[in-house]
C-alpha cells in the first residue's frame, strides 16, 4: 500500500479504538442509569412511535472461539423454550412502557444462534411478538442464520412469519482457518442454506466474512471470496477479527503466532476491498459492502446511512428496543443495556422487574459528538452545523484532528475530510473527537484500529 509509512507514523499498527457503533461506547454505560429514567424515556415517547426490535436469543450449539458476543453453549433444547417465554414477558413490559402507542417498523433476531430455536419455538416467539407489538407495518424482518444449525422446518416458520433478509455467518470457507477458530462450515452447505433461502422467496441476503484470522493468507481469502461471491450475496460485512482472550477467554484456544501482523491485516482488508469494488460493490463505511441496487447502498447514496449496534443501517426509527439477555436499546436520549448473564436476566424478568443492567444518558455536547462521529464514520468526512462549530470543545477537538494527522485531514472551517488514503484511520480521528473518558477507559476493551 503506498501510504504505509504515514499510517504507521500515525500509529494506525498499534492503536486500539472504539468501533463507534454507537458513541460513546457501551464501556461509558453506567449502572447508575436506573429503569426509572427509561420508563420516563418510554412514557414521553411521541405517539405512534416509529420502533425496531432486536431479539437477543444467546444459545448456541457451539461456541466458536473467535467470537467475543454474548453467548452461551448448550447441547440440549431444555432451556429454549423457557427463554423464550422470558422475552415475551420483557416483550409486554417493554410495551406496556410506551403508552402513547408504538409503530413497529423493523423486527431483527440475532445471538448467538436464533435459528438454533425448533419450529415450534419459532413460531410460539413470533406469534407472541405480534400480538404484543403488532407487525403489521413491519418494513423488514431480518434474522441471523448459522446454515450449520437451521434446517427447513425453521426457515419455512420464518417465512411464515415474513422473513425478508436473512444474514449469514461465513467468516472464512478455508479449511485450515476453520480448524483454527473452531467453526467448521463448507461452502457447499452454505450454498444449500442460501438455495433453501431463495426457493423461499428470501432474497436479501448478507454474508459476515472475517479478516485477520489466523493462517489466513491473501490466497486463501480470495478463495473465500471467490466462492461467496458465486452466491451473489447482496451485502457483505467484512469485519476485522478482534482478538481479545483477556475478555474472551475461547479466543485463548487460537493460536496467537499464527494470527497475521497488523501490517498484514491492513494488506488483507485492501484485497478484499479492491476484489468487491470490482467485482461491482459499493464501499459502505469501514467495512460492509452492498451492490447498487441494495437497500444500504441507496440509504449511502442518499446520505441516509445510519450507525448501529448491528453495525451500518438504514434504519431511520429513532427507538431500537432490545429484548433478552445483554440486549442493547437505544432512545433518543441514552442507552439502556440489560443484565448479560442469561440465568440473571431470567430471574429478574420472572420476578416482574426491568431486566435493565446499565445504561448512559446523553447530554447535548453527546449528541453533536455523536452526529459528528457517525458522519465520519459513514462517510469518512463531516460537515458541522452551526451550533457544532460555535462549541469550542467541539472546535478544539476538530483543531486538534487538522495538527494530530496533518495531510490524512482537510478542515475548510465547515467540514472535516479524511483523505482517501487515509481512510483507516477513520476510527483513531474518531476517538480524538470523544471526550477524555475515552482515553482514561481500559484499552483493552477495544480492538485494534485495524
Amino acid at each position: 500500500m503506498k501510504h504505509i509509512s504515514e499510517l504507521r507514523k500515525h500509529g494506525l499498527f498499534d492503536a486500539r479504538v472504539p468501533r463507534f457503533t454507537s458513541y460513546p461506547p457501551a464501556n461509558w454505560f453506567s449502572e447508575k442509569v436506573d429503569a426509572e429514567c427509561v420508563h420516563t424515556w418510554q412514557a414521553t415517547a411521541p405517539k405512534d412511535a416509529k420502533i425496531s426490535l432486536y431479539v437477543h436469543i444467546p444459545f448456541c450449539r457451539r461456541l466458536c472461539w473467535f467470537c467475543a458476543c454474548r453467548t452461551q453453549g448448550t447441547r440440549s433444547d431444555a432451556p429454549l423454550a423457557p427463554y423464550v417465554e422470558r422475552v415475551l414477558t420483557e416483550a409486554q413490559q417493554m410495551r406496556d412502557g410506551f403508552s402513547n402507542g408504538v409503530n413497529t417498523k423493523r423486527l431483527h433476531l440475532g445471538g448467538g444462534t436464533p435459528t438454533i430455536l425448533p419450529a415450534p419455538v419459532l413460531d410460539h416467539l413470533l406469534t407472541g411478538l405480534n400480538d404484543i407489538w403488532d407487525f403489521g407495518a413491519l418494513d423488514e424482518f431480518s434474522v441471523e442464520v448459522d446454515p450449520t444449525d437451521v434446517g427447513p422446518n425453521r426457515l419455512a416458520t420464518l417465512k411464515a412469519h415474513g422473513l425478508s433478509r436473512a444474514s449469514l455467518g461465513i467468516q472464512d470457507f478455508d479449511p485450515q482457518v476453520q480448524q483454527a477458530i473452531g467453526r467448521e462450515q463448507s461452502r457447499d452447505l452454505t450454498a444449500n442454506v442460501v438455495d433453501q433461502l431463495r426457493a423461499l422467496d428470501v432474497n436479501a441476503l448478507n454474508f459476515d466474512l472475517l479478516y485477520g484470522l489466523p493462517y489466513q493468507t491473501e490466497q486463501t481469502l480470495s478463495a473465500t471470496l471467490d466462492a461467496a461471491l458465486g452466491m451473489e450475496p447482496g451485502r457483505i460485512a467484512l469485519f476485522g477479527y478482534a482478538h481479545v482472550p483477556w475478555m474472551s477467554k475461547r479466543q485463548s484456544l487460537i493460536p496467537s503466532d499464527a494470527l497475521p501482523a497488523p501490517e498484514k491485516r491492513l494488506a488483507l482488508f485492501e484485497l478484499a476491498r479492491r476484489t468487491l469494488l470490482g467485482r461491482g460493490y459499493v464501499q459502505i463505511g469501514i467495512d460492509h459492502f452492498a451492490r447498487p441496487d441494495d437497500a444500504l447502498a441507496q440509504a449511502f447514496f442518499n446520505k441516509r446511512l445510519t450507525r448501529s449496534f448491528q453495525g451500518y443501517t438504514d434504519d431511520s426509527a429513532p427507538y431500537l428496543v432490545g429484548l433478552g439477555a445483554s440486549a442493547i436499546s437505544t432512545y433518543p436520549q441514552g442507552f439502556a443495556q440489560n443484565i448479560p448473564v442469561t440465568g440473571k436476566y431470567a430471574a429478574q424478568v420472572e420476578a416482574d422487574q426491568p431486566a435493565m443492567w446499565r445504561g448512559y444518558v446523553l447530554t447535548e455536547a453527546d449528541h453533536m459528538r455523536a452526529d459528528i462521529v457517525e458522519q465520519l464514520m459513514c462517510y469518512h468526512a463531516a460537515t458541522l452545523s452551526l451550533s457544532q462549530r460555535a462549541d469550542q470543545m467541539i472546535l478544539s477537538s476538530i483543531l486538534h484532528i487538522v495538527e494530530r494527522f496533518g495531510d490524512a485531514v482537510s478542515w475548510d472551517g465547515k467540514t472535516l475530510t479524511i483523505a482517501r488514503w487515509a481512510h483507516p484511520l477513520v476510527r483513531m480521528i474518531a476517538g480524538t473527537l470523544a471526550t477524555e473518558q475515552t482515553e482514561q477507559a481500559d484499552k483493552r476493551t477495544y480492538s485494534a484500529a485495524i
